[in-house]
């Protein structure tokens, strides 16, 4: 059974950082994939990163790219997204995914484990 156990998050102001940790748990595959998602009050959920835990570069949406980092940990099955330069159009809750294969990483499609969600806000 695949847990996810999501930390980080909080407030900060504009300009600050903060960092988001996802661990999973009960994975046996050597390589799956791992995503950050975020969801506004009203809005649609939308692809944050991913990466695959085994090997590879990281994917980033546009929004992010440049401001936000993932870091894979493979010896601990976890990733961290550090999130620099935080806006308030950042603000949301911030969910963890993970699922063996995906094709689009910043799909939600096809990704099967999630976590419960960190709040995230920026003002």
């Amino acid at each position: 059974h695949v847990q996810l156990v999501e930390s980080g998050g909080g407030s900060v102001q504009a300009g600050g950082s903060l960092r988001l940790s996802c661990e999973a748990s009960g994975y046996t595959y050597s390589s799956y994939c791992m995503g950050w998602f975020r969801q506004s009050p009203g809005q649609e959920r939308e692809g944050v990163a991913g990466i695959y835990v085994g090997g590879g570069d990281p994917y980033y949406a546009d929004s992010v790219k440049d401001r936000f980092v993932l870091i894979r940990d493979t010896a601990k099955k976890s990733v961290h997204l550090q999130m620099n330069n935080l806006q308030p159009e950042d603000t949301a809750m911030y969910y963890c995914a993970a699922a063996g294969w995906v094709s689009d990483p910043l799909s939600e499609d096809g990704y099967k484990y999630w976590g419960q969600g960190t709040q995230v806000t920026v003002s």
